[in-house]
């Protein structure tokens, strides 16, 4: 069967040769290339064994204390951050790899401090932070002398007299906020001169040899690709630059966003050279990047959030996608159902990703596909600045604003970056449900596989069998849900505190997520260079695909709030005093 390049993926017979010719297999094999070097790399180059050691000592000490106080007392705090500073990736390997993966750096007035910092602009960085240092640590320090005096008053009544302890309580917990905040301040004043162009150099060379594996085997060009991949490599790096610009960062118009942008302004003005077309694999790249992400999703951060959380995640998202797809075909009349089943896929579930395992699934058009990330990387922006202020202004719950925002915002970064607006219990609930819901992206891509070939493309008079929503499931979404499988089986036989230090501070945060989120830039970067407006016209006809977009995720808002309110408030409210 003759391939259309314009489909995100066609449809055809499976066959055994798959495993070495199929895009979906070489992004399973390349992810767990990756994720088999980091394991052996941290599990045989990291002291793990004084790890262990370090964390049963600080246990004991936590378990003394608290068996001591009727509250959290300051060496029981002072023992917990000490446990919580272990972490893998602040070792040898976390900092070679974070070496060789630096994106370019932050910066305000002068891009080319993005790429080069000298000693003298290092310094004079920290000297004009110190004041605000100094003032963080002189709170920090009368507040701990308060804290020490509540709670050695408390102890004097032997933690027997209720107001003492009350006192004593607000005080430690007072100084240990404003401890954190001297924590953040005081990376302000450590800035280190560097030069990334000889690493960028690097990485660059690096990800053409490894992407070029898989395209002889694919039948393309490794030669072609490799040359067109300086390109969209460069334009990754323009977006990552923009992206650490302070006003852009604080807007939170990141490298995503800006990969798209300047992508689109090449593709529309000047046009995209065709021997960088040969490298615009947008669909190796994130598929690649997708399977990284299921390290991400830890089933016990699942159960942690409980109950409230997995009905906000689980619940209310195939709601918003199947009323989306019907308000499209039946009141907007869209023509297009590959269209209009992704874009409500990218808006109820997570974003990019979700649309490139439902455009897979369906068969969507490639320009389908680009419209939809286009109005969700818009949407994304705003609403990852709007909400946060929107929740300050009205008083909503911090929990509550969290799981708002967790299971409204397309994009896992943003969702972070919105949470933290919040505070840290908005932050921990709003990364937990968009995980949560992430687990959804092979859910939704059989649902749609098992939909398109059952009622949408099925022929009266013929059945279609299961190996025909097989040869549509995109098998990429398997490596996808077995690294999540294989990373929360680590994780949980490693127990919490081994697996904070071992596997979420030393395989992702220290390697895998380092290379995901390069394979998503060069993604975005790919589809910038690859869209042309005129192309994409006709399929904003009528603004359906906007009023679409708003309909659906204004929908969204409202049930996505109600479910957390009453879920976290009415029905657990238990769950949440503990979060």
């Amino acid at each position: 069967m003759s391939q259309d390049s314009n489909v995100v993926v066609d449809k055809g017979k499976s066959s055994f040769s798959d495993l070495w010719t199929k895009e979906d297999y070489w992004a399973i094999w390349l992810g767990f290339l990756i994720i088999a070097t980091a394991f052996f790399l941290y599990f045989n180059f990291t002291p793990t064994q004084e790890f262990k050691d370090q964390i049963a000592q600080q246990n004991a000490v936590m378990e003394t204390e608290a068996a001591k106080a009727p509250f959290k007392t300051i060496a029981w705090y002072k023992a917990k951050d000490a446990k919580g500073k272990l972490k893998a990736a602040d070792g040898g390997v976390g900092k070679f790899i974070k070496h060789w993966t630096a994106s370019p750096g932050s910066w305000s007035s002068n891009p080319v401090e993005a790429f080069i910092l000298s000693k003298e602009r290092a310094d004079a960085k920290n000297e004009a932070a110190k004041p605000k240092y100094e003032e963080a640590k002189a709170k920090t320090e009368s507040a701990f002398a308060l804290a020490q005096a509540a709670e050695t008053a408390a102890a004097a009544a032997s933690f027997q007299n209720v107001a003492l302890n009350d006192e004593a309580k607000a005080k430690i917990e007072a100084w240990h906020a404003l401890k954190k905040k001297e924590s953040d301040v005081k990376k302000k004043v450590s800035n280190k001169p560097y030069n990334r162009i000889p690493t960028l150099v690097g990485l660059c060379v690096a990800l053409a040899l490894f992407f070029s594996i898989g395209m002889k085997f694919m039948g393309k060009e490794p030669l072609g690709f490799m040359q067109g991949f300086v390109a969209v490599f460069g334009v990754a790096t323009l977006a990552y630059m923009m992206g650490g610009q302070a006003v852009a960062k604080q807007y939170g118009v990141g490298a995503e966003a800006w990969g798209v942008i300047i992508g689109m302004l090449i593709a529309n003005t000047v046009g995209t050279p065709n021997f960088v077309k040969k490298a615009c694999e947008v669909e190796y790249f994130i598929k690649t990047g997708l399977v990284l992400l299921g390290a991400e999703v830890l089933f016990n951060k699942i159960v942690a959030i409980g109950i409230p959380g997995i009905f906000v995640a689980w619940v209310v998202t195939p709601i918003v996608l199947i009323c989306t797809f019907i308000f499209g075909q039946r009141v907007l009349k869209m023509p297009s159902k590959t269209l209009n089943i992704v874009i409500s896929a990218d808006m109820s579930v997570c974003g990019t990703s979700a649309a490139i395992a439902t455009a897979a699934a369906c068969r969507a058009k490639k320009e389908e596909l680009t419209l939809s990330i286009g109005l969700s990387l818009v949407f994304t922006a705003i609403m990852m600045i709007a909400m946060p202020a929107f929740i300050k202004a009205v008083g909503i719950p911090e929990v509550l604003g969290g799981a708002w925002m967790g299971g409204t915002i397309d994009a896992t970064g943003a969702v972070a970056a919105a949470g933290a607006f919040l505070g840290e219990k908005a932050l921990y609930v709003a990364a937990t449900i968009k995980m949560i819901q992430n687990v959804l992206i092979g859910v939704t891509a059989f649902g749609v596989a098992v939909y398109w070939c059952t009622k949408v493309e099925c022929e009266a008079g013929k059945s279609v069998g299961w190996m025909e929503i097989w040869h549509r499931f995109p098998k990429f979404v398997l490596g996808f849900l077995s690294a999540s499988i294989l990373f929360s089986a680590i994780d949980g036989s490693l127990g919490g505190d081994m697996g904070y230090t071992m596997i979420d501070n030393g395989v992702v945060r220290g390697f895998t997520r380092e290379f995901r989120e390069w394979f998503f830039a060069l993604s975005f970067a790919a589809i910038g260079l690859a869209t042309n407006f005129r192309e994409l016209a006709h399929y904003f006809k009528g603004g359906k695909p906007l009023v679409l977009y708003v309909c659906g995720q204004s929908f969204n808002l409202a049930l996505t709030l109600g479910m957390a309110y009453i879920m976290f408030y009415l029905v657990f409210p238990e769950i949440t005093a503990q979060i």
